[in-house]
């Protein structure tokens, strides 16, 4: 698998994570294999900053960055060493969807549980990333590949132009 971000230009959008649901027009993804290693962190965020430029209306940036960067550490550091890890970014014309996949079958911690339901430690040094996916994204979740699992977040795209009066 290459380490080069491949762009994919698709007719359709795959259903809804979770779902089987027919496939909505207009999408476009971004694909790269990642290193199992903390390296795989950078890479990441550069990819999906330049996937979000790409689009007019993106989804804010820094979120997106943030979030990439949780869920690509996670997968780095609770996955096996040899296996691979894919980070997909979807451009979707109501925002955008980042899927981290890995060699790993078993689920993450609660990805859908309310954000204040379990607080992390403040004195601990991990803990926060699931609490940050779930309070920062639209959605998020889980679901199974065949080689392992994929991991989600979705955020809407912003709205420019609007103003307060």
């Amino acid at each position: 698998m290459s380490t080069f971000p491949t762009r994919i230009r698709a007719r359709s959008r795959p259903p809804d994570p979770g779902t089987d649901g027919p496939s909505l027009p207009d999408a476009s993804a971004w694909r790269i294999a990642l290193p199992h290693t903390a390296a795989a962190v950078p890479l990441a965020r550069a990819l999906v900053r330049t996937a979000l430029a790409d689009t007019d209306a993106p989804a804010d940036r820094d979120t997106a960055e943030l979030l990439t960067a949780e869920l690509v550490a996670n997968a780095v550091e609770h996955t096996s060493s040899g296996a691979p890890i894919e980070l997909v970014v979807r451009l979707l014309t109501e925002g955008c969807q980042v899927e981290v996949h890995d060699g790993d079958p078993c689920p993450p911690g609660n990805l859908s549980a309310r954000p204040d339901a379990d607080r992390p430690d403040p004195w601990q040094e991990h803990g926060r990333g699931l609490l940050l996916i779930r309070s920062l994204s639209s959605d998020c979740g889980h679901r199974p590949t065949p080689h392992g699992k994929a991991v989600w977040f979705t955020l809407p795209a912003q709205r420019t132009g609007t103003t307060g009066a």
